[in-house]
């Protein structure tokens, strides 16, 4: 077995060193038959795209794939950091412990590596704090560890809605950015769903060191029709138009949703989207005062009509 391991290893730097290099060469490199080439290429396949073009082409790895780093995952470093202690020491090869000793070496310089740059992003990315709250603890650095390594995190949540705290165990899929604010979609295990977490919110986050698989999980399905991160239960369609003086403004807002935008013959815009939360979308409508004309549909026209006749009550 340690053999395997190590011939793999070799294979694989023999393979990034000299693309196109041929199985017969790997064996005579390696000392073993063309036939457990063959068997340690199907394994190697498992994880890194290696590929033969054709006969007399040899092999090479597709894309951008490059063994250094090692890029393991914590479950695989603790794998390998037990090799030595289920092998005979009769049965351990020449030159083992010195390339374990690199190998792990190598893994843990990485680590702190990557922990550094995590944590220079984390510093970078400002999250804004209103001057009258306490600021609280930035946990981007440890969720987008978790995030990267797929790693389930453990946390303490705050909920505003319902001024309660609880222990929550997330499987942290993808950071969103919204508002001069950053959520966090994951899977809950205490609700046993799909969550939007406010980062703000966390008053404490930690790895568990247990992975997880996103399985099919599709964001931009998840998200579809979704104008800003809060995801309602019923589409809507709206139809705006907004006047020539703000139509440009519009076009080149970057939204999340696709929405169907017609220039009219007198420069004003018609704007066409689904939505499924309509109070969201409104929000948004709402800064652009008279120059955006709700047409569509009548309920939202009849409750922006309400809003205003407050609006004029309190000014009057």
């Amino acid at each position: 077995m340690t053999d395997k391991v190590i011939r793999i290893f070799k294979i694989i730097n023999a393979i990034q060193s000299n693309p196109g290099i041929t199985a017969a060469d790997l064996a005579f490199r390696c000392d073993v038959n063309i036939r457990t080439i063959y068997r340690d290429l199907d394994v190697i396949s498992h994880f890194a795209p290696v590929a033969n073009e054709g006969r007399g082409t040899g092999y090479r790895f597709l894309g951008t794939f490059f063994q250094y780093p090692l890029d393991f995952s914590e479950q695989e470093a603790l794998a390998f950091s037990l090799l030595p202690s289920v092998l005979h020491e009769d049965k351990v090869p020449p030159g083992f412990h010195t390339a374990y000793d690199k190998v792990m070496g190598t893994h843990l310089k990485e680590k702190s590596k990557l922990n550094g740059v995590l944590e220079n992003i984390a510093n970078i990315i400002q999250m804004g704090t209103p001057a009258y709250r306490k600021e609280s603890r930035n946990f981007l650095q440890p969720i987008i560890g978790a995030i990267l390594e797929q790693q389930s995190i453990r946390t303490v949540y705050h909920s505003q809605a319902r001024n309660t705290t609880t222990e929550r165990e997330i499987d942290p899929y993808y950071l969103i950015p919204r508002d001069q604010r950053f959520y966090l979609i994951g899977y809950c295990h205490l609700k046993q769903d799909i969550r939007t977490f406010r980062i703000s919110r966390f008053q404490q986050v930690e790895a568990t060191g247990i992975t997880f698989d996103k399985s099919s999980f599709n964001i931009k399905h998840y998200l579809k029709n979704t104008w800003s991160i809060d995801r309602g239960s019923k589409n809507i369609r709206f139809k705006v138009r907004f006047s020539p003086d703000v139509a440009r403004y519009i076009r080149e807002e970057e939204l999340f949703v696709h929405p169907r935008m017609s220039d009219q013959k007198d420069g004003s815009l018609l704007f066409e989207v689904t939505v499924n939360n309509a109070k969201e979308f409104m929000k948004w409508i709402l800064q652009y005062g008279p120059e955006a004309e709700i047409l569509e549909p009548a309920s939202a026209r009849l409750e922006m009509k309400l809003k205003l006749e407050r609006w004029i009550k309190m000014y009057q």
